[in-house]
């Protein structure tokens, strides 16, 4: 090829060159020299700016700019920076010759000769105004849904990377389980769940369920900064991008602790209505049954004496015997059928409690047999309650036999009473009106019951114990009295934690926990006034009943305890206690010397008095407190009166 010939290819792709930019009509392409001044202009340029070839030639590129960025110089440092680092590229409002305006994308190269000489610059400039109004309104979209997201508070909406890391965090979050975003984000969501939860990795399990199925939906516990839980409704959804890969999950979280306990409530309620209208239906049905079994038992003890006066046979005469304590025996359990099904006479009479359980106690201390540790705590100052003094006594006797029985290897029994007021909240649940009553608990330490025993308790006939030993009559008996007495029974049980029996009994005002004297006259009344709370300990059952006997005259409200820790359990829970009365040899592994050290360290003003019938100066006194006195075995009442004299006297 020759000179010419290259001359003519290379003036060729000049003009094919030069055609090709005057025709793009997308882009502006044009040039400038070095000061900035349009030295050619294409179609592009003519669409999108307005001016024709011949306008804008020999014009400045900056009256394409706004008067804000001409003010601060940016073309200027436009042309500089292309022409120091070899490229500008940006993007601003750009300015057509109608004055509208358009956001561009603009590129600036510098043109350099041969020599490095610089000849000019080459500006290519697009209109991309759609593309920012789209973005802008993807960023407004963005921002407001934001704003929504961050404005909710009862629920934790934030996000997940694909590993279970929080990447943001909204006020609802922050509330409900306490921490700050800056606590949070970067940590592994299943901090939220409890420890149980984690030890079988349920929030991992979770995640895969969402990826997997597309939504995680369930309750559980949560669990909050400070430790505490709540119940919540999660929701977990996994996040896609275009191409369908996994870039995270939403989750949403709603404490609905409040909803759950309401439900638990609502369960409870008409799980208790079920359970009252069960034990309704069963008393009706018992009823009936013991009254026409009394009918007939009426028949065959008649006739049973008929037969009686007309035999003459011995042989006879034992038939009709013990057809006769068959049907005594019979009359027995009609009569706790009838007590069941409230239907039983009852004889109601002012009493106090805590003077049924004292004149009682020799009678349930020998049905608990020598394995079985009793304890009483009797509150002072009980009310009494409108009631059958015998059919308490009956009642109690069989909450006691079957704490009994519930603790074949032994074990401890304690009866208990106290004053109690109940608030509308304490009455839910049961037939009760909220006011004053008497509470008398029943508490062993044996097997416990099983949810589906406790359910089926206070049944007629219902027992656990084997044939023959039990008629499974004596709960329906107390649950019979109970509730004919206006009163409420409850069991608190579980399997290996023993079985708490609580009664619940309508309070009266008069004939407290104290005795009343009236003179022979009628004309006048003197009520005992309480020389103070005594805490007898001695495991002799006939001397501490001596001991109770003699400090009731003496005007004491008497508490009492076998041995040293079972007292000490009494000076940890009671209201007041003035004097400790106590034996000093007992059974277990704390004598009452050790007892008097403990009972000054839990109640430093108690008066205390020891009795032992070993000489007073064999007994090893060091340790104990200067005012502890001693009495010896046997002792008067009049010698006792003189020591608590001697007592109250010291300062």
């Amino acid at each position: 090829m020759n000179a010419l010939t290259a001359h003519r290819t290379l003036a060729d792709d000049d003009s094919h060159l030069r055609l090709f930019v005057s025709s793009i009509t997308d882009y502006a392409i044009y040039m400038l020299d070095p000061t900035g001044t349009i030295t050619s202009w294409n179609a592009g340029a003519r669409r999108f700016k307005g001016y024709t070839e011949n306008e804008i030639i020999g014009e400045h590129f900056s009256r394409f700019y706004t008067p804000e960025d001409r003010a601060s110089g940016l073309p200027q440092r436009a042309l500089k920076t292309a022409r120091e680092q070899g490229k500008f590229e940006g993007e601003g409002w750009r300015v057509r010759k109608d004055g509208s305006q358009f956001w561009a994308h603009v590129v600036l190269d510098p043109i350099f000769d041969d020599r490095g000489q610089l000849i000019g610059f080459a500006k290519i400039t697009r209109d991309i105004t759609e593309r920012k109004n789209a973005d802008d309104a993807l960023k407004a979209s963005e921002q407001r849904f934001r704003l929504l997201v961050q404005g909710v508070t009862d629920y934790a909406i934030y996000m997940l990377d694909p590993k279970g890391h929080v990447t943001n965090w909204n006020t609802g979050a922050q509330r409900i389980k306490g921490y700050l975003a800056n606590e949070i984000i970067g940590e592994h969501f299943s901090r939220f769940y409890t420890p149980e939860d984690r030890a079988i990795d349920f929030p991992k399990t979770a995640l895969g369920t969402a990826a997997r199925e597309g939504k995680f939906e369930g309750e559980g516990w949560r669990v909050r900064k400070d430790g505490s839980q709540f119940w919540a409704s999660v929701v977990i959804d996994p996040i896609y991008d275009d191409r369908g890969k996994l870039i995270g999950f939403a989750k949403i979280t709603r404490d609905i602790t409040e909803r759950k306990n309401a439900q638990e409530a609502l369960a409870q309620t008409q799980a208790a209505l079920f359970q009252s209208q069960k034990m309704e239906a069963v008393g009706q049905l018992t009823g009936g049954i013991a009254h026409d079994f009394n009918n007939l038992l009426t028949i065959i003890v008649n006739n049973l004496d008929l037969l009686t006066r007309s035999a003459c046979d011995p042989r006879d005469t034992r038939l009709i015997e013990s057809a006769q304590r068959a049907a005594e025996r019979g009359a027995k359990l009609t009569q706790q059928l009838l007590a069941f099904s409230r239907r039983q006479p009852l004889q109601p009479e002012l009493n106090n409690p805590n003077a049924l359980i004292k004149g009682f106690e020799p009678v349930l201390r020998r049905a608990c047999g020598e394995t079985i540790e009793v304890q009483m705590s009797l509150a002072p100052r009980l009310k009494s309650t409108n009631i059958d003094g015998p059919q308490f006594e009956t009642g109690l006797l069989n909450l006691v036999v079957n704490a009994r029985d519930a603790m074949p290897d032994g074990g401890i029994l304690k009866i208990a009473t106290s004053n109690v007021i109940l608030n509308e909240k304490g009455c839910s649940g049961t037939n009760l009106k909220p006011g004053e009553y008497i509470c008398v608990t029943v508490t062993d330490t044996g097997q416990g019951m099983s949810s589906d025993t406790l359910g089926r308790a206070f049944e007629p006939f219902f027992t656990t114990k084997e044939v023959g030993k039990g008629t499974g009559l004596g709960l329906s008996q107390v649950y019979g009295f109970v509730t004919q007495s206006g009163g409420h029974i409850k069991i608190d049980s579980a399997p290996g934690k023993g079985t708490t029996v609580i009664m619940l009994l309508p309070a009266q005002e008069g004939n407290e926990d104290e005795e009343e004297a009236e003179d022979q006259s009628g004309d006048n009344r003197q009520i005992r006034q309480s020389a103070g709370t005594v805490l007898i300990v001695e495991d002799e059952p006939e001397v501490l009943d001596i001991a109770c006997e003699i400090f009731d005259s003496l005007g004491y409200e008497v508490l009492t305890a076998v041995d040293a820790i079972a007292a000490i359990a009494v000076l940890k829970s009671a209201a007041q206690i003035d004097v400790l009365f106590s034996d000093v040899v007992m059974p277990r592994s704390m004598s009452g010397l050790d007892l008097a050290k403990e009972a000054r360290n839990l109640r430093p003003g108690i008066r205390i008095l020891l009795a032992s019938g070993y000489p007073i100066s064999t007994l090893p006194a060091q340790g104990l407190p200067d005012d502890v006195s001693f009495i010896s075995k046997p002792y008067r009442w009049t010698e006792l009166a003189d020591k608590l004299r001697q007592l109250r006297s010291k300062p």
